[in-house]
């Protein structure tokens, strides 16, 4: 698979999953590719955390409420440290997203499926610090996403994507249809 079908297949599922292990070499590209991602300054504000012993699994998908993601045989847990950077600016937030849709895009390369899961978890109930309380997260560093991840049993539906041509133009914005 090229990087542009790549990019074109990956779709959030957000069904239930195959009760199937996922090899510990896999979880480890998929992490390799997040790390990969580029960081502003350089400052390396992500680090991940890969979920697939089966009971720090269930205590970690016991605490969300409502149930997303509960039959996931493995979850990449994303977390951010807010470090300053250039002219007192923190890329935390881009340094994470450029992670994450690294490890969604290595995830569609691998064969599994995956749904970025940030708001669920970080909304005003906190599930987040749930989920960092279990794994023993250092009060410096923020859980901001879940990645579940494994082999989708039901069909993964591509959403409607607005056309092309309301989205893009080329050198003036008027140009925009």
């Amino acid at each position: 698979m090229n990087t542009f079908e790549c990019i074109k297949s990956r779709n959030s599922y957000r069904g239930k999953y195959k009760d199937e292990i996922i090899p510990k070499a896999d979880l480890i590209k998929i992490i390799d590719a997040g790390l990969s991602a580029p960081s502003g300054c350089n400052k390396q504000t992500t680090s991940l955390i890969a979920i697939d012993d089966k009971e720090t699994l269930r205590k970690v998908l016991d605490v969300i409420e409502p149930k997303v993601c509960d039959t996931a045989p493995a979850l990449i847990c994303v977390l951010s440290e807010n470090i300053y950077a250039y002219r007192d600016k923190c890329y935390a937030i881009q340094d994470y997203s450029a992670a994450i849709e690294n490890m969604l895009l290595e995830i569609v390369e691998l064969g599994y499926a995956s749904c970025w899961i940030e708001g669920h978890i970080t909304d005003t109930d906190r599930i987040c610090d749930k989920i960092a309380k279990i794994l023993d997260v250092p009060s410096n560093y923020n859980l901001v996403c879940i990645l579940p991840i494994g082999h989708a049993i039901e069909e993964i539906k591509k959403p409607n994507k607005k056309d092309f041509n309301k989205r893009s133009c080329f050198n003036n914005f008027k140009n925009m249809e």
